[in-house]
């Protein structure tokens, strides 16, 4: 499905120029296993991407349950992937080479490929996302994987950025628990008995952006305000990661559904996965 644009291509943001991080950043994310990043995206730019990305996640929002008769999961929030294959205007935003070559940077590697994206938008009054590991559901055997979470409207202190576990991510996989009132329960435990410190980078204006590895644990609150929480995120990997042995039912349906045609033990690479950056 594809949404009318107006014949404005060349117009486009181009977003390829260069963002550039201090040592000091680099040394923090790899640290703590998150980061903010202030303004990764200008004003100008969300104000043109944001339109087109809500537009199209309205249109394909197959949410038709109030709040309060959804589960858990249900109530965190409206989830739309993929939407780069859907419009020219999100491919621009989603391919952007200023934000992969930050994700490069951040990980410490020469070039970084597409997993997929995500809009996640928080309804007003949505329910609080549980903590999870985004790589649980990733049949990738690696540590080099990250994810861009960008705010397109402010966000107040009260609904603020995700909450991170820091140093989380040194653990690597700590079990499979897909997004459930279960794995909250869990890896809070977990969490209090590590004694990982928990933290939220607060307030956010839109084009602010955090990022995260794979493996550091997060959740997210709910949103008490009457508007909604708009959030475009980005996952990549490093560029010539192989393909891991689905170990769970959750792994296997993401590999049927990022990596059509490939075999574990296979580069993770189909037309689905691009080449965004690259030294």
């Amino acid at each position: 499905m594809s949404i009318p644009e107006t014949s404005f291509s060349n117009d486009l943001p181009s977003m390829e120029d260069n963002y550039e991080l201090s040592a000091q950043q680099i040394e923090s994310y790899q640290k703590k296993g998150h980061i903010a990043l202030r303004q990764v995206a200008s004003e100008s730019e969300i104000a043109f991407y944001e339109p087109v990305i809500s537009h199209l996640v309205k249109q394909l929002n197959k949410h038709d349950k109030p709040l309060e008769q959804r589960d858990t999961y249900g109530k965190a929030f409206i989830q739309i992937s993929n939407l780069w294959e859907k419009s020219e205007a999100i491919r621009r935003f989603v391919l952007a080479k200023r934000f992969a070559k930050i994700a490069a940077d951040l990980m410490g590697v020469d070039g970084v490929r597409i997993y997929h994206d995500q809009a996640l938008f928080k309804e007003p009054h949505g329910g609080h996302t549980p903590w999870h590991q985004d790589q649980i559901y990733w049949p990738l055997d690696t540590d080099k994987t990250i994810t861009m979470w960008m705010p397109l409207v402010p966000i107040s202190q009260e609904v603020g950025s995700m909450t991170f576990a820091s140093e989380s991510h040194l653990m690597g996989y700590i079990n499979k628990m897909v997004i459930s009132d279960e794995s909250h329960r869990t890896l809070a435990g977990y969490i209090e008995g590590k004694g990982f410190e928990t933290m939220s980078h607060g307030a956010m204006e839109a084009g602010d952006a955090t990022f995260h590895s794979g493996w550091t644990l997060h959740s997210a609150p709910g949103n008490p305000t009457d508007t909604m929480r708009k959030v475009m995120t980005v996952i990549y990997y490093a560029d010539g990661i192989r393909v891991a042995e689905p170990d769970s039912k959750a792994r296997e349906n993401d590999l049927k559904a990022w990596f059509p045609g490939i075999q574990p033990g296979d580069l993770a690479a189909t037309a689905l996965n691009p080449l965004v950056y690259s030294r």
